[in-house]
């Protein structure tokens, strides 16, 4: 008879994540064992706690889950566990911190609905936040062209520098976009537009939204008032507006949630994957 699903949330905010945690119990997870506020020095003695207790066969019964919302201090975490698996003795991890791998990944799966990645043009705004460096490569790696755009141009060419170093051959650019003018720059000529600016923080003015031409499809992630692009509801879920398929935050929250739960099915399939954004998008795409 097989093991019992453990799953060991390791989140770093001070509180552990109770939405995760619903997703993990609705995803099937016999066991939760959540860690909050979760420093790198601290994650070696809990991972030899998860490695050490079951055998080889049954590790495979046993997962990790990085959260938290600071993605960085989670990827910090996520390669503490890395570094502390010893040799076959190993479990599977899926870092989500933030939900930024399931939300990139869903916004750029629904953008794949409507043109062809290998030869599209897109932009990314707030590129240089975590749902945003991530959308940037995953749709370099699918091999669209990506205009990445920061109010920073310092802080949109270091993402553009990250996501080549991953991906060699990206085609990346990165912009500022301070202004109207700035903005309708960024979004000329290009058939997608994912914005994934900080909460509340408009992107895109009605004025900018009225001059946009050439948009096969838009995606905001806002889902706090105002909208990140005016005129998107967060409910929007392929609704056409001024000819453009709009989606908004809760409009593809529907498709992350899915890909949530099939990524944290998929930790149980075997004792030795690390699902980062690449892998979830992957997952997302076969669903």
């Amino acid at each position: 008879m097989s093991k019992p699903k453990i799953l060991i949330q390791l989140d770093t905010d001070p509180h552990a994540s109770v939405f995760d945690a619903v997703v993990a119990v609705d995803s099937g997870v016999d066991h939760l064992f959540q860690y909050n506020a979760v420093e790198p020095t601290e994650v070696r003695d809990l991972i030899h706690g998860a490695i050490f207790t079951r055998g080889v066969k049954d590790l495979a019964n046993t997962a990790v889950f990085v959260g938290g919302s600071n993605v960085a201090a989670g990827e910090s975490i996520l390669q503490q566990v890395r570094n502390s698996f010893v040799g076959p003795m190993r479990v599977s991890v899926l870092l989500d911190a933030d939900g930024a791998n399931t939300t990139a990944a869903a916004a750029v799966l629904i953008a794949a609905r409507y043109v062809d990645l290998t030869s599209a043009a897109t932009a990314v705004l707030g590129a240089t936040g975590p749902v945003g460096q991530r959308a940037v490569r995953l749709l370099a790696r699918a091999g669209a062209s990506v205009r990445a755009a920061s109010r920073s141009l310092e802080r949109a060419q270091a993402t553009c520098q990250s996501v080549l170093a991953a991906v060699p051959q990206a085609r990346v650019s990165a912009l500022v976009a301070n202004t109207s003018e700035q903005l309708l720059q960024v979004v000329d000529g290009v058939q997608v537009v994912i914005a994934a600016g900080a909460a509340g923080v408009e992107l895109i003015s009605p004025a900018t939204w009225a001059g946009m031409k050439g948009q096969v499809v838009a995606i905001d992630l806002n889902a706090v008032p105002p909208a990140g692009i005016t005129g998107i509801d967060p409910m929007d879920n392929g609704v056409l507006r001024r000819g453009v398929a709009c989606y908004g935050a809760i409009g593809v929250g529907g498709l992350k949630m899915k890909i949530h739960k099939a990524a944290l099915r998929a930790l149980f399939e075997a004792n030795d994957r690390v699902l980062d954004a690449e892998q979830v998008f992957e997952i997302g795409r076969a669903l």
